[in-house]
């Protein structure tokens, strides 16, 4: 099982070109292992294809399925409306949710206007919607350790609004209203840096020392994966460069690890927003995605900087992945019925 969509890949085949390439190259040029896609952002974006070919189109996805302005873009060309209000879906459509989650308060409102909908919830963070409902039922007051805005905690808000207050700094545990002795649980966005949540998780465990944890580590596997590979690479490189889009949290937070280790970073879309004055000085470059970047730009970056500088690329593997997740049984079931129709 892999969480790799099939996307353009010319790695190996441009490694091989580059074998035997005289030790004296320019640049050397290192290839984090995980990055990109993960799979969650997988089976959303597979969501969306199935659903173009099983519904047509239009179709509308409330929020942008993943943070990516790439991916976002390519399915508005095949007629995928994107949509920040569910009223803006017209009765009786077919409506996608995004891999970040929704409320109840969204779905309410889509089966009141009769739409078919596909939940392309990543299963990772719909835990976190069911272990702050859990909590919530018990009786617990619940920090969301968290970005307040961002679409992924806006939903888990929604599931227990009356229940939550957001964290998102070490300061704002001074100026929490709880006692010491209050109910409390905290939980985590999955897509944040662990050091970090970790600084937040510190601050309440001080001043909330019986506090409870979840049963599990909030922070999804892939973050963490990705976050790993940079922390452990980029003291080896003189610059890092995270492809991926400015409201990817897990792409940004890339670049502020790289930069706590002391190494400068740069986080772009493409190739077209690499500025070739930072790589002044630069013998080695760290390249790596974020979880909702496609590979192919990763490609075009890797392939481009080895031209110009005469680089050699070198694959650096810290840690395998071979995490699946199915598609929405709702997905499913419409896949079968149009096989047996036709």
């Amino acid at each position: 099982m892999t969480n790799e969509r099939n996307e353009p890949n010319d790695t190996q085949s441009f490694l091989d070109t580059r074998r035997g390439s005289p030790e004296t190259s320019l640049m050397r040029i290192l290839l984090a292992n995980p990055r990109g896609f993960c799979a969650g952002v997988n089976m959303a974006i597979q969501c969306v294809e199935e659903a173009l070919k099983l519904v047509g189109s239009p179709l509308y996805v409330y929020h942008e399925i993943v943070h990516n302005r790439h991916v976002v873009e390519q399915f508005v060309k095949e007629g995928v409306i994107f949509v920040d209000d569910i009223g803006e879906v017209p009765p009786n459509q077919t409506v996608i949710f995004s891999a970040h989650g929704v409320s109840p308060a969204v779905r309410n409102s889509a089966k009141e206007r009769g739409c078919t909908m596909i939940d392309a919830t990543c299963p990772l963070v719909t835990k976190v919607h069911m272990e702050a409902i859990r909590y919530a039922r018990q009786g617990y007051n619940i920090l969301l350790v968290g970005h307040a805005g961002h679409d992924e905690v806006v939903g888990t808000v929604g599931e227990a609004p009356g229940a939550i207050t957001i964290v998102e700094s070490p300061e704002d545990v001074d100026r929490l209203p709880f006692d010491s002795d209050a109910r409390l649980v905290y939980l985590t966005q999955t897509t944040l840096s662990m050091d970090d949540a970790n600084k937040i998780i510190d601050a309440i465990k001080r001043r909330y020392p019986d506090i409870k944890a979840p049963p599990s580590e909030d922070i999804c596997y892939a973050t963490t994966n990705r976050q790993h590979a940079v922390r452990e690479l980029a003291t080896q490189a003189d610059l890092v460069l995270v492809v991926g889009s400015k409201n990817s949290s897990n792409s940004v937070r890339l670049t502020e690890i790289s930069e706590n280790t002391g190494t400068p970073a740069y986080l772009v879309d493409d190739n077209s927003e690499i500025d070739h004055d930072w790589f002044e000085g630069v013998r080695t470059v760290l390249v790596t995605a974020g979880a909702s970047a496609p590979e192919h730009l990763v490609q075009q970056i890797v392939n481009d900087l080895a031209e110009r500088y005469d680089g050699e690329i070198e694959d650096r593997h810290v840690i395998g992945e071979d995490m699946h997740f199915e598609l929405p049984i709702s997905v499913r079931v419409m896949r079968e019925r149009e096989e047996v129709s036709s």
